[in-house]
C-alpha cells in the first residue's frame, strides 16, 4: 500500500552534475522504496544558469528534469516552479503542486537550498537536511538573522555532520535549532559491480575553490580541497600504487605539479555530465583515496561524503581524511580514516595486501550504515511521519 506523499525540494538544475543528481535521486528513490509516493520539486527561486540560452533558463531546466524523471520512472512525479519572474510551473501545475504540499506527509528541504515559501511552512511538515555542514552553523553562531529566518519555518533539522554535538566536535551548536546527524541514503543495487577493477585509486572533485573561506571566533577555515591534497603529494611514490584524480577547477600548473609527484589527472567534466560514466568510474576503480575540506577536518564535524559512500556500496575500499567520522563509522576494515601521510600509506598497503577482504568489508559498511532502509526510517520517525 502506498503511503502519503513525500516531497523532496532540491536544486539539481542549479548544479546539474552527476554527483548532485545521484545524491538527490537516492533520497527520492529511497522514500519511494519505503512505500511513499515521492515527488521531486524545485522552487528554489534561483536562476538555473547552466540552462540559460537567450532566456531565463526555466524551459531548459524543465526539459532536463522531465528527461531525468522519466529515466527513473517518475515522469508524473516532478515540478519545476519558476517562483521568480514568470511564476510558471512545469511538470505538475501550480494547483496540483499546492494540493501536493497540503497532502504531504513530509516536505524535505534538501541542502537547505530552497527558501521556504508560505505554502511549505503552512503544512507544519517542512524538514531541513543540511548535506554540507559548517556554513549555516557558523552563521547561526554569529547571530545571522538571515540564517535564522531560513531555518525558522522547519519543524525538524538534520545534518551530515555526523559528529555534531559530541565533545570533540568544534562546530558551534545551536540551542534554537537542534540538528540531528544523518547520512546519505543509498540504493545499494545501483552500485553493484562484479567486473575486475582498473587497479587505480581514484576520486572525483574540484581542485581550487578559494571563494568560500569563513571565520569562526577569529579563526579562518578553508573550503578548497587542494590545500589538503597538497599535504599528501608524496603518496604515490611512498606507496607505489596508482592514483588518479578526476578534477575540475584546476590550472595547467596544478596538473604539472600533481603529475610530477606521480599522480594521474583527468578532466572531471565528462564524468560530471553523464550519470553512467560517473557511476562506472566509481565501480571500476580499485578504491577511493580522497581528502576533506579543512573546515570539516579541523572542526571535526564528522562529515562523510556521498561519493565515498558510493565507493563503499560498489565494494571499493575508501581511504579518506579523518573528519571525526570514525566516531560513528567503522575504521580499519574496508574504510580507513587518516590524518598523516604515514597513515594514508599504511591504509593503502593494507588494502592492496588483502583486497578481497577489504572490498567485501566496504560493501558491508555500506549495507549496515548507508542503505536507505537503515538511514531513512529513523529520520521519518524523528519527524513523526
Amino acid at each position: 500500500m502506498t503511503r502519503a506523499p513525500i516531497v523532496v525540494l532540491g536544486a539539481m538544475t542549479r548544479y546539474p552534475v552527476s554527483g548532485i543528481v545521484w545524491l538527490t535521486m537516492q533520497y527520492v528513490l529511497g522514500f519511494r522504496s519505503l512505500g511513499y509516493d515521492c515527488y521531486y520539486v524545485e522552487c528554489h527561486g534561483g536562476t538555473p544558469r547552466p540552462f540559460v540560452d537567450n532566456d531565463d533558463g526555466t524551459r531548459g531546466a524543465a526539459r532536463f528534469l522531465g528527461d531525468l524523471m522519466t529515466r527513473f520512472d517518475l515522469s508524473d512525479r516532478w515540478a519545476f516552479h519558476a517562483s521568480r519572474g514568470s511564476d510558471r510551473c512545469y511538470g505538475l501545475s501550480r494547483s496540483q503542486l499546492l494540493r501536493l504540499y497540503d497532502s504531504a506527509a513530509l516536505i524535505v528541504n534538501l541542502h537547505g537550498a530552497t527558501v521556504p515559501q508560505p505554502e511549505h511552512a503552512a503544512t507544519g511538515r517542512l524538514v531541513y537536511i543540511g548535506t554540507d555542514p559548517v556554513l549555516i552553523e557558523a552563521q547561526l553562531h554569529q547571530g545571522s538573522p538571515e540564517a535564522a529566518a531560513l531555518l525558522e519555518p522547519h519543524v525538524a533539522f538534520f545534518t551530515w555532520a555526523g559528529n555534531y554535538g559530541r565533545p570533540d566536535c568544534r562546530l558551534p551548536v545551536s540551542d534554537r535549532f537542534p540538528f540531528q546527524p544523518t547520512r546519505q541514503p543509498l540504493i545499494l543495487d545501483l552500485w553493484n559491480r562484479d567486473a575486475p577493477t582498473s587497479g587505480r585509486f581514484t576520486t572525483i572533485g574540484g581542485w581550487r575553490q578559494l571563494w568560500r573561506e569563513l571565520e569562526i571566533d577569529g579563526e579562518t577555515y578553508h573550503w578548497s580541497k587542494h590545500l589538503e591534497f597538497m599535504k599528501f603529494l608524496a603518496l604515490p611514490e611512498r606507496s607505489g600504487e596508482t592514483f588518479e584524480l578526476a578534477l575540475s577547477s584546476y590550472e595547467p600548473s596544478d596538473r604539472e605539479l600533481l603529475e610530477a609527484h606521480g599522480w594521474t589527472v583527468r578532466d572531471a567534466a565528462p564524468l560530471s555530465a553523464d550519470l553512467e560514466l560517473y557511476r562506472d568510474y566509481i565501480r571500476e576503480s580499485h578504491g577511493e583515496f580522497t581528502v576533506a575540506k579543512d573546515q570539516n577536518v579541523r572542526l571535526r564535524t564528522g562529515w562523510f561524503g556521498d561519493r565515498s559512500a558510493a565507493y563503499l556500496a560498489a565494494g571499493r575500499p575508501v581511504v579518506t581524511q579523518e573528519t571525526g567520522f570514525s566516531t560513528s563509522l567503522p575504521n580499519g576494515d574496508g574504510l580507513f580514516a587518516f590524518s598523516t601521510l604515514d597513515e594514508a600509506a599504511t591504509a593503502v598497503e593494507a588494502i592492496t595486501s588483502d583486497y578481497e577482504h577489504h572490498s567485501a568489508a566496504a560493501r558491508e559498511i555500506a549495507a549496515e550504515y548507508f542503505d536507505h532502509s537503515i538511514v531513512l526510517p529513523p529520520l521519518l520517525r524523528a519527524c513523526g511521519a
